[in-house]
């Protein structure tokens, strides 16, 4: 006798698994459909929203110039906010080859190693190079008396070119070539001079050649004009050509700057005052009006160097003059007692614009023949306040004991 039994379906535990995975799937994929539909429907209210604000925007500035001058200023004051660092020294040489090598120790390599930490970090760091980087030859200058006989106080230098990797070790990114040392070897010293620097990134100007130099900082372009009474480069002594470079130069430039080499020379020629220099039978300008003039042309700050001796800071129109910063780095040819061997080193903060904003004074001395160091006794800060009340008494210009630079309200 058969039994007919009836049985279940077998279900398999993989077979159940791979069901359930499937329902989560599809339930977790609606889900992800309907958050993508939401998401879409919220850009696309954003992109109509954002869309409308542009065209009321616009529709706003069209109808109110005020509104888009003012936009315009927002972002100039944007621009405004970044400043430009200045520094300068005096005047340079380092050693020279010229009528017979005098040359520092260990060729000079130390030379400026105790400063450096003072010239590094600045925009701009601006030196007086007196005397042409040329290994060998030139021709030597000729210095005429009032008589017309050679003159004996005619000093003409030669400085390796090697030692121009030393100005560019210590932060220096800019060398005034106006001055009278600039043809010191003639026109071979000259264009050695200029190779030299470009080769080591230089920027350069004073000559007639090359009347002016252009920084850029980012997007700053700062202008650079030098000017001497000597040969062959720009003249201190024609302001109308001095105005024009400068006020020509400011129509590029966010920031102009003018470096001259001028005045007597000494302490005899400590004071400035208003009126023509000269020395040596050499008209040398009117350091005093000169600078008053570029800056009425639309320079920004005005250094001086010649005189080989610290002169007196000046403030005018917003704007700083300092007349000479003496003698940074001269090595076996310069006397350096008392006035000769001390110096300050100018470090200046300008807005974008050129507008003074604070300074510092650095006060130097020269050892070991023309070695400059910090000077702890800080003369180069006490000569430039001493110097200051005496030319310029009712200055609104604040040199602190610590060599801070400040302005007063008039």
């Amino acid at each position: 006798m058969f039994t007919n039994a009836i049985t279940s379906p077998s279900i398999s535990m993989p077979n159940l698994k791979m069901n359930f995975l499937l329902t989560v799937l599809y339930k977790s994929t609606t889900v992800l459909n309907q958050v993508l539909k939401v998401f879409f429907c919220y850009c696309l209210i954003t992109i109509s929203l954002l869309s409308c604000e542009y065209r009321i925007d616009q529709t706003n500035l069209a109808k109110n110039p005020d509104l888009a001058e003012n936009r315009s200023k927002d972002t100039k004051n944007q621009v405004e906010k970044k400043f430009v660092t200045i520094i300068a020294a005096g005047d340079i040489m380092m050693g020279t080859t010229y009528p017979s090598s005098l040359l520092p120790p260990n060729d000079g390599k130390e030379i400026l190693d105790s400063v450096k930490s003072y010239l590094r970090g600045g925009d701009i760091v601006i030196g007086n190079l007196e005397g042409p980087l040329l290994d060998k030859g030139g021709h030597p200058k000729r210095c005429i008396d009032k008589f017309g006989n050679l003159s004996r106080n005619c000093h003409s230098f030669r400085v390796p070119e090697r030692y121009g990797a030393y100005l560019k070790n210590a932060g220096f990114n800019y060398m005034c070539l106006a001055n009278n040392h600039a043809n010191d070897m003639g026109t071979p010293g000259k264009k050695s001079t200029m190779r030299v620097l470009d080769s080591l990134g230089f920027k350069y100007s004073g000559l007639l050649t090359n009347p002016i130099a252009i920084i850029e900082k980012e997007e700053l372009k700062i202008g650079v004009a030098a000017f001497s009474p000597n040969n062959g480069t720009v003249s201190i002594n024609d302001h109308r050509n001095a105005k024009k470079i400068v006020s020509e130069l400011k129509k590029s430039c966010n920031i102009v700057i003018v470096t001259f080499h001028g005045g007597g020379e000494g302490t005899s020629f400590q004071n400035v005052k208003d009126r023509q220099e000269y020395y040596l039978n050499e008209n040398r300008g009117n350091v005093y009006r000169f600078s008053r003039d570029v800056i009425d042309a639309g320079a920004d700050l005005v250094i001086g160097h010649g005189p080989h001796v610290t002169r007196s800071l000046d403030y005018y129109k917003g704007k700083l003059i300092a007349y000479s910063l003496g003698n940074f780095c001269t090595y076996g040819k310069f006397g350096l007692g008392g006035e000769f061997g001390i110096a300050p080193i100018l470090q200046v903060k300008l807005t974008s614009s050129g507008e003074f904003v604070s300074g510092n004074i650095v006060p130097i001395k020269q050892i070991n023949r023309g070695f400059p160091v910090p000077d702890d006794k800080k003369r180069a800060i006490k000569t430039l306040q001493r110097l200051l009340k005496q030319d310029f008494p009712e200055s609104n210009l604040v040199i602190r004991d610590n060599g801070e630079l400040t302005v007063t309200a008039q």
